[in-house]
C-alpha cells in the first residue's frame, strides 16, 4: 500500500542561466543553519570544480538536504545551459516539485521553457520564484505575466496554474510572498515549499526499487550512483539486482557495501533508507544511470526516459605536430581512448565511437559548451591532443532528404548594433522570427537557425555588439537542409618553417593581418600563427633574423614595435579553426595548425578539392 514520507521534501531548482539558482541554494544552506556562525563560506558553495566557478556556470546537478521544522529538505541545483540539459532531465525523476527561478529583468528565456516544459511533462508541483528583484531594472509584475502565458503555451493544467509566485533576491537573502511585505529572510520560500511540493509516496513493505539518476565518480570509491528510494527500503550489505529499463536482457548481482544521505554539503553513511530518501550508492562497478536496484526476489526496472541525441561532434585526434609529446603527460592512443570513455561513466548526453583510424575517436555532444569543457577537463588533467572543427549530426527523414538540427537563438542586444547581427545572421540561414525593444535601450531578436550557422559566431557576436549583447540558444528539432554557409571569410597567416618566432620576422608578418603569437615561441611549419587580412592563406617566415652586416647593428631592432598579439582562449580557437585545420591542446598551449603540414601536399590536396 502507498504511503507517504511526511518528513521529507524533494524538490530541484530550475532556471535558464544565470537567473540565481546556486546563489539561492547558498541561501538556504545558510539561513537553515548548515554553516556554523564564524563558518567562512565561499559565494556558489555548490559549483565546486573549477571550471564552473571560473565561468560561473553550473555544469554538474548537485544534491544538498536542509533541515527545517523537522523536514528534511532535499535540493538539486541543477545547470541552466541548454548543453547541460540532460543533467536536468534525469534529477527531475528524483523529486515531486521545482522552484523555477525567474530573473525580474529578463523575463522567460529560452532555456526556462526547456526546463518548465520538462517540469510540467512529469506533472511536477512548480513554486515560481521571482529573483532580482532588486534589480534597479527589475520589472517582476510584467515578468509573472510572462510566466504565465509561458504556463499557457505549454498547456499547463488549470492546478499546474495555479502555482504559488514568491519574490526574492538569493544575493541578499530575502524572499516574500508578496512585493509590500518586509524584506527579512528566506522563511516564506521555506514554508511555501513544506506546504506546496508534496511528499514522496511509495509502498514501504514492497520489494526494493531505487532508480539511479546521477552517477559520481571519485578517485577512491568508484562509482557513486545517486537515486530516490522509490519502494521499500534499502540496507546495507544487502543483495540486490541491476536492471535497466532500455536493455531487458542486464541482470547483474551486486551487494550494497556502503549508503550514504544528504546533510548539508556532506554525505552522511547509513544503515539503511525508507522511501522518498535521495541516497548515494558506493561499491557497485558496473552502475549506469537509468539503472534499478532491486531486491532479488522481484527485480522491476523502472521507466527511464531516453536522453535527448547530441547534436555535434569533432574528432580527438592523437597529437602528430612538430612539438608532440613536449608538454602533456598523457599522449598516446590508449591515454585518449580510456580517458574519453571513462567520461561516459558520467556524462550521458555524450557519445564516443572508434574510427577508421585507431589514432582518432569521434565525439558527439549537446553543443559547442558541452564538448569544450570535456576539452578543458582533460587538458587540466595532463592529456595532450588535437581536435578537429565542430560538424553536426545529420539525420535522414523518411523520404530520404537530409535533415540538420536547428536551434532558436534568442539574442538581447544594443539598439545601435541590431543591424549588424542581423545582417550576420541572415547570411548565415538565420530566420528572424520576433523583434521587440526591451528596457534600457534594448531589442529582443528571436531567430530559428541551423546549428552549423552558429558555430563560430559567438566570437564574431562579441566584437560586432562590442561585449555588450547576449545569446541563448535551444534546440528546436531537425529541418531538411538549408544549404551551405560561408563560415569564415578571412584566410590563415601560416608559418613557413620550424624554430622560434623573432621580432624581426614578426614585424614585417603583422601587416598581413592579425598575429596570434608573441616573439619568444616555438613554431612549427604549417602552423597557424595569425588571421590573414583577406580571404586567402599566406605563409610567412617569422623565424627569420636580421643579417648583420658591418653597417648594420643588432640593436637597431630594440626601435621595432609590435601590435601586441591576439591570443585566443579554447572557444575562440574552436569557433576560428576551419575545416582543413585541426586545434592542438595540450596543458601548456593552444595552437592552431593545418591538417596537413607539408606545403605543397597541402596545395596538391587544395587542387584536387
Amino acid at each position: 500500500m502507498k504511503t507517504s514520507r511526511e518528513d521529507i521534501r524533494n524538490i530541484a531548482i530550475i532556471a535558464h542561466v544565470d537567473h540565481g539558482k546556486t546563489t539561492l541554494v547558498d541561501e538556504l544552506l545558510k539561513q537553515s543553519g548548515v554553516f556554523r556562525e564564524n563558518q567562512e563560506v565561499v559565494e556558489r558553495v555548490m559549483d565546486s570544480n573549477d571550471i564552473e566557478r571560473e565561468r560561473g556556470i553550473t555544469i554538474l546537478s548537485k544534491n544538498t538536504a536542509v533541515l527545517y521544522k523537522g523536514t528534511k529538505i532535499n535540493i538539486i541545483d541543477t545547470p541552466g545551459h541548454a548543453d547541460f540539459g540532460g543533467e536536468v532531465e534525469r534529477v527531475l525523476k528524483m523529486v515531486n516539485g521545482v522552484i523555477l527561478v525567474v530573473d525580474a529583468f529578463e523575463g522567460v528565456m529560452p532555456q526556462t521553457k526547456f526546463v518548465l516544459m520538462k517540469a510540467l511533462s512529469m506533472n511536477l508541483h512548480v513554486i515560481v520564484c521571482i529573483n532580482k528583484i532588486d534589480r534597479p531594472e527589475a520589472r517582476p509584475d510584467e515578468v509573472i505575466d510572462e510566466v504565465l502565458e509561458l504556463f499557457m503555451d505549454l498547456d499547463a493544467s488549470d492546478e499546474q496554474l495555479d502555482c504559488p509566485f514568491i519574490y526574492a533576491s538569493a544575493r541578499n537573502g530575502y524572499a516574500m510572498n508578496d512585493l509590500n511585505d518586509p524584506k527579512n529572510d528566506m522563511v516564506d520560500l521555506f514554508d511555501t515549499i513544506i506546504d506546496y511540493i508534496p511528499a514522496p509516496t511509495g509502498d514501504a513493505d514492497a520489494s526494493t526499487q531505487v532508480l539511479i539518476s546521477t552517477i559520481d565518480y571519485n578517485e577512491y570509491v568508484g562509482r557513486i550512483g545517486v537515486g530516490k528510494v522509490d519502494n521499500g527500503c534499502l540496507k546495507i550489505n544487502q543483495d540486490a539486482i541491476l536492471v535497466n529499463h532500455h536493455e531487458p536482457d542486464k541482470q547483474t548481482k551486486v551487494r550494497i557495501s556502503k549508503l550514504y544521505e544528504y546533510d548539508g554539503l556532506n554525505k552522511v553513511e547509513v544503515t539503511e533508507a525508507g522511501i522518498g530518501s535521495i541516497v548515494a550508492i558506493s561499491g557497485i562497478a558496473d552502475l549506469h544511470i537509468g539503472d534499478t536496484i532491486c531486491s532479488t526476489d522481484n527485480p522491476k526496472a523502472i521507466p527511464f526516459q531516453k536522453i535527448s541525441e547530441p547534436t555535434l561532434s569533432m574528432n580527438f585526434i592523437v597529437n602528430d605536430s612538430p612539438l608532440a609529446g613536449q608538454e602533456g603527460k598523457y599522449v598516446t592512443s590508449r591515454h585518449i581512448r580510456d580517458r574519453l570513455f571513462r567520461e561516459l561513466n558520467t556524462d550521458v548526453s555524450l557519445r564516443v565511437e572508434e574510427t577508421d583510424s585507431p589514432d582518432s575517436y569521434k565525439v558527439s555532444g549537446r553543443g559547442e559548451l558541452h564538448l569544450s569543457v570535456l576539452i578543458e577537463n582533460m587538458r587540466r588533467e595532463g592529456y595532450e591532443f588535437a581536435v578537429s572543427k565542430a560538424e553536426v549530426l545529420y539525420h535522414t527523414d523518411e523520404n530520404g532528404k537530409k535533415t540538420e538540427p536547428m536551434e532558436l537563438a534568442y539574442i538581447d542586444v544594443p539598439d545601435d548594433f541590431t543591424g549588424a547581427v542581423i545582417s550576420k545572421l541572415s547570411t548565415r540561414k538565420g530566420n528572424l522570427l520576433n523583434m521587440k525593444s526591451i528596457s534600457g535601450g534594448y531589442t529582443r531578436l528571436e531567430f530559428r537557425i541551423p546549428s552549423r550557422g552558429l558555430i563560430g559566431y559567438r566570437g564574431e557576436f562579441m566584437t560586432d555588439t562590442k561585449g555588450n549583447g547576449i545569446i541563448n540558444t535551444i534546440f528546436d528539432g531537425y529541418d531538411p537542409y538549408c544549404g551551405d554557409i560561408e563560415y569564415r571569410k578571412q584566410g590563415s597567416l601560416i608559418a613557413f618553417e620550424s624554430g622560434e618566432s623573432v621580432t624581426y620576422g614578426l614585424f614585417s608578418a603583422q601587416d598581413r593581418g592579425t598575429l596570434f603569437i608573441g616573439p619568444g615561441q616555438k613554431v612549427y611549419a604549417g602552423m597557424v600563427i595569425g588571421s590573414c587580412a583577406r580571404a586567402e592563406d599566406i605563409e610567412l617566415n617569422v623565424c627569420k633574423k636580421k643579417h648583420l652586416t658591418n653597417t648594420r647593428s643588432s640593436s637597431a631592432d630594440e626601435a621595432l614595435t609590435l601590435v601586441p598579439p591576439r591570443i585566443l582562449s579554447l572557444e575562440q580557437a574552436l569557433d576560428f579553426i576551419d575545416v582543413d585545420e585541426l586545434l592542438e591542446v595540450t596543458p601548456e598551449n593552444l595552437r592552431i595548425r593545418k591538417r596537413i603540414l607539408d606545403p605543397t601536399l597541402r596545395k596538391r590536396a587544395n587542387i584536387k578539392k
